[in-house]
């Protein structure tokens, strides 16, 4: 146990509060969790590589708490509407989550299958993250500040292009994952 992995299990310790903020209508709150937990990502990994602290059970645990906590954003964000003024879209929830679920599924299917055991993120699909990310960082301030509505507006159809087009990148890429192995 490293203290860059005790980090990023400190990130997820953040879900919870981050949901009850959500839940209770406080948007402030939901946002500086959000934000302190994405920096906590950013110091995590300088830990790990700087400090030579990168572990196998490192390289698992961060992607899963980054979408621990992204996923449980994009729900929040979406049922708790009575709570906040301005939620995420339930069809984008749906979309990004999905996208996730299906490529978590199938790098399972090539590691069980063909014992591929690395499933490398793209540029496109780290670009996407990227968005996705901002986007929930826009809503929680647009709920919080009053950020415009056209600046969320246009990272909400930014995410869900960018969502579709790696969902289709991930799925085109398998075909190469797999070339003489099966």
């Amino acid at each position: 146990m490293t203290f860059a992995n005790l980090i990023t299990i400190l990130r997820m310790v953040f879900i919870p509060l981050f949901l009850l903020a959500i839940t209770y209508g406080d948007a402030r709150l939901a946002m500086w969790v959000f934000l302190i937990a994405g920096l906590s990502d950013g110091i995590d990994g300088f830990i790990a590589r700087f400090y030579c602290q990168k572990t196998a059970f490192g390289a698992v645990l961060d992607p899963m708490a980054d979408k621990l906590i992204l996923t449980s954003a994009y729900v929040a964000l979406t049922i708790s509407s009575s709570a906040i003024p301005h939620p995420v879209p339930v069809w984008l929830a749906v979309l990004t989550i999905s996208r996730d679920v299906v490529i978590v599924l199938i790098a399972l299917a090539l590691n069980i299958t063909l014992d591929i055991k690395r499933f490398s993120p793209t540029m496109l699909g780290k670009t996407t993250t990227f968005f996705q990310i901002a986007f929930i960082v826009g809503v929680l301030i647009q709920n919080a500040y009053s950020l415009p509505a056209l600046l969320v507006d246009t990272l909400l159809w930014t995410v869900a292009m960018l969502t579709v087009a790696s969902g289709l990148h991930y799925l085109f890429r398998v075909p190469a994952q797999t070339r003489g192995l099966a």
